[in-house]
């Protein structure tokens, strides 16, 4: 008697467990990055950088045959660490999506980079790149002091620049 009823009851949690696929098939993936403060106008974190709390950003997925074609859009505000994480329904393999930068709550560092990569970050959505984990991490994003901080040029020689901004 004991043996039937573990039977069954295994029969049931393995039936259980192949509805719950059936039915969820739907993928839910979760964006998650942060926005600082790029206080030396270089577009890329240095120890004289801060997160920002209260940063703006959006998510848009476009399809890859026609950019116009908007399929996903979602939108997050940034927690005291300067993180975001916005939730993501369905497989967007087919199509481009790009996380950027909307709007700063530190109106002394709020000027969106027009050139480079700073204020947007591309992102792969889909379960078929042979990542398990449902968590995808965006590369930082930085909005920009009006005027560098007078530390910047002893930063950038430590990390190997010149004054001129070239590597040495």
């Amino acid at each position: 008697m004991a043996k039937s009823c573990a039977t069954i009851i295994v029969s049931a949690l393995c039936f259980l467990a192949f509805l719950d696929v059936a039915l969820c098939s739907k993928d839910r993936f979760f964006i998650e990055g942060k926005v600082y403060c790029d206080t030396c106008r270089i577009q890329f974190f240095t120890r004289i950088s801060k997160f920002l709390e209260g940063a703006k950003v959006k998510l848009v997925c476009r399809d890859e045959a026609n950019a116009a074609n908007k399929t996903f859009t979602g939108e997050a505000v940034t927690d005291k660490t300067g993180e975001y994480r916005i939730e993501v329904d369905g497989d967007h393999e087919e199509e481009i999506c790009e996380v950027s930068l909307m709007e700063s709550a530190d109106k002394e560092c709020s000027e969106i980079p027009t050139d480079g990569y700073g204020h947007f970050a591309r992102i792969s959505i889909t379960g078929n790149d042979g990542i398990t984990d449902p968590v995808r991490q965006a590369n930082p994003l930085g909005f920009m002091v009006k005027n560098a901080l007078p530390q910047c040029k002893e930063v950038l020689r430590e990390l190997g620049f010149d004054d001129v901004g070239l590597l040495v």
